[in-house]
């Protein structure tokens, strides 16, 4: 559920519409692509985590198996990405409650989001997860709801319905933008997926880590193609894909549930996206303070932020963390056009497909480093070593390739590689600072 809780949220209830306009019935393949791509990275964590569980895990592993550089470096950069993530779902639930109590303006709603879910984090890891459960059991609910009486509509099944799975061609074919627009739209939906590793996060602090993470890496596959490509597959099916509305206007899953005969639609869909925004809000918050906890551990960051509570929360780094979401969401609100907050919001673009490739890298360099006795011992197992490691470090390439080729991606990839610049023009200070704290040490 924590897992669902990381990669349910409004880019899958709203801007699944964006993807479908673009590629047409084959964003089916869009997602099936970009799922298959972050289940084998989530495999490779899995191999590494359930040998070896840590809090911060791709961080810890990068460090063991490339070096202090690549940790520093990802876990940075992971905190970062976090950081934008907070101020993107505080401003976007700020502007959904307002427009539901518009007495409060959006920027109070969001900064009272923000507290609230540092005072859930604040009390305990099990109150995150108990929370993170219920929010995500409204998500996943939905979709439960939304794909039985989905495939009942497509047999037409469903009263006042017809057999409509010709909609998969029958406007101008399965791809009538070219395949090209396809392999465009995996660009888009990878980041979609980002914060399945999440679960692995939290296994770390669980009763049975290797247990947990095994669980959640070896049942995130059906996950991803029930619950994306599922509900998109039967979007396309039950709408002509070129007569689904702007998603600014009517989301794709209202939209739906209001030719289901749902009553009341528009607002079940609403209360449904606004627990999803909280929910990633909630995740984020968790996975932000963790990382930058877990910098500080290796001596990363200011050793405050290490400092952690009797119940085990990093108390420092939680705060810290949303200090960044709360400037981040502030600027926005007082300074729209000052173009800061899309800064951020593009800089932090790259970031989870930097992160696969130091997973994929990291795993391989830490089976090469392993006895075989040691490999024969893996409770989880990457399959096809070393070829699939290469096939998704090539893949990320080929994404950021075809990112390079519109002017958004343009934008994404410059300003990401701009904040990846500062964090490297910062590593020798970073570096000195650890060698003369080891050697006193």
């Amino acid at each position: 559920m924590i897992t669902l809780g990381g990669i349910i949220g409004a880019s899958l209830f709203v801007g699944s519409a964006n993807i479908i306009h673009a590629a047409g019935p084959a964003a089916v393949i869009s997602y099936l692509i970009g799922g298959l791509l972050v289940f084998f990275a989530m495999r490779m964590l899995g191999e590494m985590a359930s040998a070896r569980p840590a809090i911060g895990s791709f961080m810890e592993y990068a460090r063991v198996g490339l070096g202090d550089w690549a940790a520093y470096l990802v876990g940075w950069l992971y905190w970062y990405f976090w950081v934008g993530v907070l101020a993107y779902e505080a401003v976007l639930g700020g502007n959904l409650l307002n427009g539901w109590f518009p007495v409060i303006p959006s920027w109070g709603w969001s900064i009272a989001l923000l507290v609230l879910f540092i005072i859930t984090n604040l009390i305990s890891v099990r109150t995150f997860g108990e929370v993170e459960f219920w929010l995500a059991s409204v998500k996943v609910s939905a979709i439960v709801v939304f794909l039985v009486v989905g495939v009942l509509f497509v047999l037409g099944l469903w009263p006042d319905a017809s057999f409509s799975v010709s909609n998969l061609w029958a406007h101008d074919g399965f791809a009538p933008n070219g395949v090209g627009v396809v392999l465009t739209g995996v660009a888009i939906v990878i980041f979609s997926y980002f914060g399945t590793e999440i679960a692995v996060m939290a296994a770390a602090e669980s009763e049975d880590p290797a247990g947990g993470i095994k669980q959640a890496t070896t049942t995130i596959i059906w996950r991803i193609l029930l619950f994306y490509v599922g509900a998109v597959l039967l979007i396309v099916t039950i709408v002509p894909w070129n007569q689904l509305p702007d998603p600014a206007v009517i989301p794709p899953f209202t939209h739906v549930f209001a030719l289901f005969g749902v009553p009341g639609a528009d607002t079940i869909m609403t209360i449904v996206i606004f627990t999803a925004v909280v929910s990633v809000l909630n995740s984020g918050l968790y996975s932000a303070s963790r990382m930058f906890a877990a910098l500080a551990d290796q001596g990363f960051a200011p050793r405050i932020v290490a400092k952690r509570a009797r119940n085990g929360v990093p108390v420092a780094a939680l705060i810290a963390s949303t200090a960044g979401g709360f400037a981040a969401t502030i600027v926005n609100f007082v300074a729209p056009g000052s173009g800061i907050f899309d800064f951020i919001m593009n800089s932090a673009g790259l970031v989870a497909l930097f992160v696969y490739v130091f997973i994929a890298a990291t795993q391989m360099r830490l089976r090469m480093k392993m006895t075989p006795e040691e490999q024969a011992n893996l409770k989880l197992k990457m399959w096809f070593f070393p070829w699939i490691n290469i096939l998704l470090i090539a893949a990320v390439l080929g994404i950021i390739a075809i990112m390079l080729s519109s002017e958004s991606g343009r934008t994404q990839v410059w300003t990401s590689l701009l904040a990846t610049g500062v964090l490297i023009a910062c590593w020798p200070l970073v570096r000195r600072r650890l060698a003369k704290t080891r050697a006193s040490n």
